[in-house]
C-alpha cells in the first residue's frame, strides 16, 4: 500500500503532524534521518516523501543528518518518486548564501550580504557593510548564532575572540541591520507552494524566532500586552505573488519566509525555511485549531491529496 513518508530528524517537531496525519486518516511511516545508510542498489516504495530536514539539526547532535537526507532524496529523485522539498530545496534550506542568490534571482528584495570565509575577510566585509550589522552563520536555524552590533569596533572585536564560532561551513554573513517600523517581523506560510496565513513575530526577545512550542525559550520575558506569534487575519503584500513564484521555480512546495519592513514602509526577506513549524497557541487563538486551515492540518490535506492523486494514477494503470 502507498503512503505518506516523512523524512526529518526531530520526534518533537513531528508529533503535531503525526495528528494532523490520525485525524484525517491518512496512512503515514517516517524516516528518522539522524544517523542510517542508503542501499542504492533497492528501489524506494511507492508513496510520496516530504522532507522536513532541518539545518538547526547539529544543534540537537545530528550533525550530518542534512547530509544523509541529501543521499535519501538523490536516491528517491533517481527512481521518480514524488518528493516535496527535494534535494533541491535542502540546498537552500542549509545555505543562507544559496537562499539569498535564489531570493534576488526571483527580484525579491534581500538585505544587503557579503558572505566572508576567514577572519581577514570578514574585517573587510564588515566595514564594507557598516554599522549597525548583523553577524549570522551560513547554515545555522531557528536565529541561533544571529548577532547584531551598533558599531564597527564591537563586530570586529567579536570575530577577534578566541570563542568565536563561524559555523559549520566557515562561512559568515555580514549584513546591514534593517531597522524595523516596529520589533516584529512576518512569517508568510506557505504549503503546496500557495499562501496559507502570516504570523507576526514579536521580536523584542531576539533573533531565535522558531515558532514550534518546543523551541520556546524558558526565561524570555514576556509582553502581556500582545502574543509573541499571533495570525494576522486577512494579510495581503505584494511581495506574495513573487514569493510563489520563487517557490515554484526552486521546488519548495513547503515554507516559511520571513521578511521585515522598515520605517520606510520597504521590505525585505531574510530567511526561507523549508522545514516550517507552526505555533499551537497563535493558532487557537486564530480558531485554526484541528482544522485543515491551520498549518499541519493543510500540510496533511496536501500530502493526502498528492497520495490520492498517485492511487488514481496507478489504478488507471
Amino acid at each position: 500500500m502507498t503512503a505518506i513518508y516523512v523524512l526529518h530528524e526531530n520526534e518533537e517537531w513531528v508529533a503535531p503532524l503525526r495528528a494532523a496525519f490520525d485525524r484525517q486518516s491518512l496512512p503515514f511511516e517516517e524516516w528518522h534521518l539522524a544517523q542510517g545508510s542508503v542501499d542504492l542498489g533497492e528501489v524506494p516504495p511507492a508513496g510520496v516523501f516530504y522532507n522536513r530536514m532541518s539545518a538547526s539539526s547539529h544543534t540537537r547532535g545530528h550533525r550530518f543528518a542534512p547530509e544523509l537526507a541529501g543521499s535519501v532524496l538523490a536516491w528517491l529523485e533517481g527512481h521518480g518518486r514524488r518528493v516535496i522539498n527535494g534535494g533541491h530545496a535542502l540546498e537552500l534550506e542549509i545555505s543562507k548564501v544559496k537562499q539569498y542568490a535564489a531570493l534576488s534571482a526571483a527580484g525579491i528584495p534581500v538585505p544587503r550580504t557579503i558572505a566572508a570565509v576567514g577572519k581577514d575577510a570578514l574585517r573587510d566585509a564588515i566595514r564594507k557593510v557598516g554599522a549597525p550589522l548583523i553577524l549570522k552563520p551560513n547554515r545555522g536555524g531557528k536565529g541561533l548564532g544571529v548577532q547584531k552590533f551598533d558599531d564597527i569596533a564591537s563586530a570586529e572585536a567579536f570575530i577577534d575572540d578566541t570563542a568565536f564560532d563561524a559555523g559549520l561551513d566557515g562561512t559568515v554573513l555580514v549584513q546591514r541591520y534593517v531597522q524595523a517600523a516596529e520589533p516584529a517581523i512576518i512569517r508568510n506560510e506557505f504549503v503546496g507552494g500557495r499562501f496559507v496565513y502570516a504570523v507576526r513575530v514579536d521580536t523584542s526577545d531576539g533573533f531565535e524566532l522558531c515558532p514550534a512550542d518546543v523551541c520556546a525559550i524558558d526565561d524570555a520575558p514576556t509582553t502581556p500586552e500582545r502574543a509573541k506569534f499571533e495570525i494576522l487575519h486577512d494579510f495581503a503584500h505584494p511581495l506574495h505573488a513573487r514569493m510563489e513564484q520563487f517557490l515554484a521555480h526552486n521546488g519548495i512546495e513547503v515554507a516559511g519566509i520571513e521578511m521585515i519592513t522598515d520605517a520606510s514602509g520597504e521590505t525585505w526577506v531574510y530567511d526561507v525555511n523549508t522545514n516550517t513549524n507552526y505555533n499551537p497557541d497563535a493558532e487557537a487563538a486564530a480558531g485554526l485549531t484541528d482544522t485543515n486551515r491551520s498549518g499541519m492540518g493543510a500540510l496533511a490535506e496536501f500530502l493526502g491529496g498528492e497520495l490520492a492523486g498517485l492511487r488514481h494514477l496507478a489504478a488507471a494503470e
